[in-house]
């Protein structure tokens, strides 16, 4: 008695090979819905106290002289955005279930992209003008406000249209269940693996790889410009304020935003099928949520920037700080007074 050929089709699709297929891919990552919990409450207040203070101060206090105004206060409206959204993500991760339809899910979603790639553009925006004005340091006299402000809303414009391949891809997910949002909606699979590495790594040239080239090279012209006297204009402290400012942004992306582009690569090649092999697969869904946790930072590491940054935002804040201090003691007396 003949048997036929065992060919590589019936090891494919024998039971104990499909089995072993769908072990390796379906991950339960139980700590996720915790993770993201603890770390949105713990973001939440810091971030909407932080930001709101710098929007206050930077749209109020801060001089037309400092260039870098028009920037920092894009930077904060973004921070704000994804901060005032965190309590419908608590409230998805601590219950597991979405009430509030699919516009604000998908709503709530875009914001965190939509903060994630502004932070990224106005830092990188930050630390070029830094750059320029350093070693240019007449036109930096000539430059107008306006200039920045057309900048700011072409970044806006850029990333607002850059950042709805973000929902779209799990929009798809949503229509299926209305009940999950967030990190549950599943990815949208695209036909062609060609076309999702090209996709995937265009996302990461320009809005990872390319901005991170330009503020590492920033930082380090402006570091090596302390070396010499390319800029015979310029002094001292001024360049050391410059060096801050930019080192200050290399720090916040390289932070924040570094873990989590180094893994969405790998990421969306999981999640599309293009990358089967187990061990991977298993470590990149397991890391993402650590560096998306991270990625949020920033809504507190951006003030940092404006309070170590700006000399005008420390005496500002010194300011009104020892203003409310010595109010309260104030009435703490009188009220001492009137009941004696």
């Amino acid at each position: 008695m003949t048997h036929p050929p065992y060919t590589m089709t019936d090891v494919s699709s024998s039971p104990v090979m499909t089995q072993s297929n769908q072990t390796c891919s379906s991950h339960n990552i139980t700590f996720k819905n915790s993770l993201y919990a603890t770390t949105y409450t713990i973001i939440f207040i810091p971030g909407l106290l932080a930001n709101s203070a710098a929007l206050w101060v930077l749209c109020r206090f801060i001089s037309k002289k400092n260039k870098a105004v028009i920037f920092m206060i894009n930077l904060a409206v973004a921070d704000l955005a994804h901060v005032l959204a965190l309590p419908l993500r608590i409230y998805y991760y601590i219950n597991s279930t979405w009430p509030f339809g699919r516009f604000l899910c998908l709503l709530c979603f875009y914001l965190k992209y939509l903060n994630m790639y502004a932070s990224i553009c106005f830092l990188t925006c930050i630390s070029i003008q830094r750059y320029f004005f350093l070693y240019q340091p007449f036109k930096a006299k000539d430059w107008k406000r306006r200039y920045d402000v057309a900048i700011s809303t072409a970044v806006w414009l850029f990333v607002g249209v850059a950042c709805l391949p973000f929902p779209i891809m799990r929009s798809y997910g949503l229509a299926k269940n209305t009940n999950t949002c967030f990190a549950d909606l599943q990815v949208r699979q695209i036909d062609s693996k060609v076309a999702t590495v090209l996709m995937t790594g265009t996302a990461e040239l320009f809005g990872f790889i390319g901005p991170l080239i330009i503020i590492l090279f920033c930082t380090w012209k402006t570091k090596d410009s302390l070396r010499g006297f390319q800029i015979p204009l310029q002094n001292s402290s001024e360049r050391q304020k410059a060096l801050r400012m930019v080192s200050m942004c290399a720090i916040v992306f390289c932070v924040c935003f570094a873990p989590y582009h180094i893994n969405f690569f790998f990421y969306m090649l999981v999640k599309e099928n293009v990358i089967t092999d187990c061990f991977l697969s298993t470590i990149t869904l397991y890391t993402q949520p650590f560096c998306l946790s991270l990625a949020s930072l920033d809504c507190c590491l951006d003030p940092i920037l404006y309070f170590f940054m700006t000399s005008e935002f420390q005496d500002q804040i010194s300011r009104h700080s020892s203003m409310v201090i010595r109010s309260r003691l104030m009435s703490k007396e009188s009220a001492s007074s009137i009941k004696e």
